[in-house]
């Protein structure tokens, strides 16, 4: 591991391509030691066995990482049909229904049976999960041999493509609302065709605004540390935020907004977003701000200091 890059820039994005077999804990570890930099987050758990787009915020940018939590997602998914997994995923234990492919549902049935997910739903999380229950997380019950009944989220599948099937192994695009599992999607999917089905194989293509293109490797991480290119990897913190409306404010509004007093602007029309990203000399982001309909004002609801980082 290369030491941290003195004087890199320490506050922005990074997207990691994450590789099989890591967690996203062991990426934001990594992330630590190649920036020196102990505030570094992660949006969206993927297990060690998926892959793709890792949205990570360093230092003062942290505090936008909330912002992704609503985002919709898109994977590339591999579903292994005739066979069924504990943990809905190729982590096993894993229990073989049909062996010969000439018997599973074909390419047809398949593409009849994804119709009914298509759109919202309510959605079982699975016992290996990290959702919590009682005050302890469902896969550590699972390890204790437990099974306990989950309550339903809703969920919703914006997109559902078929986009290969060879049984017993099919593909699929799918883009999604935060909170699904597509782990789920795959044992419920091979319910619905009789047949039994697991996870075989998970690649995360966007998130929000995040895509495989703006994802970079460990490797070229570990390439721009030994090249003193550390900082050129990151992208600006309100990258996170780019869809939010923007204005800008001279320097008695920058002082405003410092204060914490309201903002000086017309109220949003009907059909308007209730949210703000709010823009100081010289051009830097100084703070999110939102319509409180009580007080009929724009409210500075999270101020970002001015001053070097």
């Amino acid at each position: 591991m290369s030491q941290p890059e003195a004087g890199a820039a320490r506050s922005g994005a990074l997207v990691i391509d994450k590789p099989l077999g890591l967690t996203s804990f062991d990426v934001v570890a990594r992330v630590r030691r190649f920036y020196g930099e102990k505030r570094v987050g992660h949006a969206g758990t993927l297990d060690p066995l998926a892959t793709g787009v890792l949205p990570l915020c360093l230092g003062p940018a942290t505090r936008l990482i909330e912002f992704l939590a609503d985002a919709g997602k898109e994977y590339e998914a591999e579903i292994r049909l005739g066979a069924t997994s504990a943990t809905y995923d190729g982590e096993g234990p894993v229990q073989v229904r049909i062996a010969n492919p000439a018997d599973l549902p074909d390419r047809g049935a398949v593409a009849a049976a994804l119709e009914p997910f298509r759109g919202p739903l309510q959605q079982l999380p699975p016992m290996h999960s990290a959702v919590q229950q009682g005050g302890k997380r469902l896969y550590e019950l699972a390890r204790q041999g437990m099974e306990v009944e989950r309550a339903p989220r809703a969920v919703v599948i914006y997109r559902l493509d078929l986009l290969a099937y060879e049984a017993p192994l099919l593909r699929l695009r799918v883009e999604c609302s935060k909170g699904t599992y597509v782990r789920s999607l795959a044992h419920d999917l091979g319910a619905a065709l009789g047949c039994g089905a697991y996870l075989a194989g998970l690649r995360r293509t966007r998130h929000g605004p995040f895509r495989l293109a703006d994802a970079v490797t460990l490797d070229a991480l570990a390439d721009a540390a030994a090249a003193g290119r550390l900082g050129d990897l990151l992208l600006p913190a309100d990258t996170l935020v780019a869809d939010w409306p923007r204005i800008d404010v001279d320097e008695a509004g920058a002082l405003r907004v410092a204060q914490g007093r309201p903002l000086a602007q017309p109220p949003p029309a009907p059909d308007e977003p209730r949210r703000l990203r709010v823009y100081g000399p010289p051009g830097r982001l100084l703070a999110l701000a939102y319509w409180d309909t009580e007080q009929a004002l724009w409210h500075p609801a999270k101020v970002f200091l001015q001053r070097s980082e």
